[in-house]
């Protein structure tokens, strides 16, 4: 499925206003590391965190950028990601802290950044509740990713994430348990878990236009 910009923005935002004045209810705990193996509930005490989904508008499509996290990070090492991370408490809100992460992590600003809106709440198995904030990204930006936490930064055609033949649940033994997860591989690019959980999401809402 191919989106232009003003399609993204239109079935977002309109998904988002039907939220806050009551028509639409949207799922509870969908799409969540937990929901996809069985759990009916989230966890208590998860801790809120934000990440920025940063739509690049390049000709002929949008493109998705990513990073891929250095391999010695204490959590989620080596693992592809969105920019993003804990809600600090001088954060205003949680587009704020995605914003501010983004910036701290590969160097692009607020400024070249237009908000769309968030995506709804995803709860991972490391005890984090994430807002995915989507965003414009303009095209001429200069990255300054930051080596202690950054080693790549790379862009996915956005149509590949919206093509359902690109998504896969698969699993592994973890902590002597099967655990089964999302993914969304792209060529040699292993994107997985929460971020691919993140992408379905996106998917679901962008392609029914109410989520």
């Amino acid at each position: 499925m191919t989106m232009t910009r003003d399609e993204v923005r239109r079935r977002l935002q309109a998904r988002n206003d039907a939220i806050a004045d009551g028509r639409l209810v949207p799922p509870p705990f969908v799409g969540s590391d937990f929901a996809l193996n069985g759990a009916d509930r989230p966890p208590e005490n998860l801790r809120p965190a934000a990440v920025l989904v940063p739509l690049v508008d390049r000709r002929p499509g949008l493109t998705v950028l990513l990073t891929q996290r250095t391999a010695d990070m204490p959590s989620h090492a080596g693992q592809i990601a969105f920019p993003g991370g804990r809600r600090h408490d001088d954060d205003p809100d949680l587009i704020a802290t995605a914003l501010r992460e983004t910036e701290e992590e590969i160097g692009i600003g607020p400024e070249h950044v237009d908000i769309v809106g968030p995506l709804d709440n995803y709860v991972t198995g490391t005890g984090f509740l994430i807002t995915p904030v989507v965003g414009f990204v303009a095209p001429h930006f200069v990255l300054r990713p930051d080596p202690r936490e950054v080693a790549d930064v790379f862009e996915v055609p956005l149509a590949f994430f919206l093509d359902p033949a690109n998504h896969h649940v698969h699993s592994r033994t973890w902590q002597g348990r099967e655990r089964r997860y999302y993914a969304m591989p792209y060529g040699e690019r292993y994107v997985w878990g929460a971020t691919a959980g993140m992408l379905k999401n996106l998917w679901r809402i962008l392609s029914d236009g109410t989520g």
